[in-house]
């Protein structure tokens, strides 16, 4: 049996030798000068600026940094050492994704996977958090027990108003299911792998420097800020590997309370971990867990419903009609459609200038 802190230390070390592998696969590949640039970003590597205060623009100056995460680390039996190995395992994922995007800016392209995500769309989430239009966000780590639950939880948690993001094996049981999934929605599929976990935090961080003003390597004032003004939690269903509790270490220190049913080497702690076995009633338990406030007005429609679905363009065939005949015998269902303008004025424009009626108004 492994204690809480030895699982979260040996997750760190082998998020670490991942990072460790593939930067310097990358450097030994294009050389220490090649450009590193993650798309759309003013942030650079932003976990790296937001806590060791360094701006990583080439491959060289990332592996340099990989002594300044390592350091972080350690291995001490106290409270800090753990949340201080989280962070780092946090920075480390983002490490191995930075190292994707050094050949191309669109590694994920041709796959459900979003990736990175770009200033403009940390100012579209971050904007609804503050005004509280979007009351905060969850990381579901999967698969779930089952494809049906994983979809009744992401609409339920969609139904609050929580922009949702996917990570592992959940994302393929939405796909199978046919769930919508973008950015506009507010469900994401970020990755496969547990370290698409660092382009999450990185949109924290930036977040936090975007909104809250916080400076590159203030790390207190970021922690501050992310418990005090982001509402967000962690979904980790079983089983939960070492390397994802060593990042579920690190959503803690951020304020970020984590909910699973595995109970194997696991011990729950007041408020920041806790294992509910029914994971039917995690949507409750995680908003109660992170101390969210809603007010949901349930209506008996057969459809999912809220703000996030503003915009969202309804398809043929998606289009549903149900009739009430228990008080009228009778029903009637009309539908108009209106032809195009535009039709009939290329039409008309095109015909030749020798057939045109003069009483016929001119195309504008």
């Amino acid at each position: 049996m492994k204690t809480l802190f030895n699982r979260v230390f040996d997750g760190s070390d082998e998020m670490f030798a991942k990072a460790e592998e593939e930067v310097n696969k990358i450097v030994a590949e294009v050389g220490r000068d090649a450009p590193l640039t993650l798309p759309s970003t003013a942030y650079f590597c932003a976990c790296i600026y937001a806590y060791i205060g360094k701006k990583v623009t080439t491959t060289g100056e990332l592996q340099d940094a990989l002594a300044d995460v390592k350091a972080m680390m350690l291995r001490e039996p106290r409270t800090n050492s753990i949340f201080q190995s989280g962070v780092g395992t946090a920075i480390a994922a983002e490490m191995i994704e930075a190292c994707k995007y050094v050949k191309t800016q669109t590694p994920y392209e041709g796959t459900h996977y979003h990736g990175h995500f770009t200033d403009a769309e940390v100012r579209e989430l971050g904007v609804p958090l503050v005004t509280g239009d979007i009351p905060g966000f969850v990381v579901m780590i999967g698969p779930a027990p089952s494809t049906e639950e994983a979809v009744e939880t992401i609409k339920g948690y969609q139904s609050r108003g929580i922009f949702v993001f996917l990570i592992g094996g959940i994302i393929e049981q939405a796909v199978e299911a046919g769930l919508s999934m973008s950015f506009p929605v507010r469900v994401v599929p970020v990755g496969e792998e547990i370290w698409s976990v660092g382009h999450v935090i990185s949109l924290v961080v930036r977040a936090a420097m975007i909104f809250g003003a916080i400076q590159p390597g203030d790390v207190e004032g970021f922690h501050k800020y992310t418990f005090d003004r982001i509402n967000a939690f962690v979904n980790a269903y079983k089983p939960v590997n070492d390397i994802t509790v060593a990042c579920g270490a690190g959503a803690i220190k951020l304020g970020f309370p984590v909910i699973t049913n595995d109970h194997d080497d696991m011990w729950a702690v007041p408020k920041s971990l806790i294992i509910y076995d029914n994971t039917k009633d995690w949507i409750d338990t995680s908003i109660e867990a992170r101390g969210i406030k809603l007010k949901i007005t349930k209506i008996d429609i057969p459809v999912s419903f809220s703000s996030a679905f503003e915009g969202e363009i309804i398809r043929k065939g998606d289009m549903q009609v149900e009739i009430d005949g228990s008080r009228k015998t009778a029903s009637s269902l009309s539908l108009r459609r209106t032809p195009p303008r535009s039709r009939i004025t290329r039409s008309w424009s095109k015909a030749p200038k020798s057939t045109r009626s003069r009483s016929a108004p001119r195309s504008p």
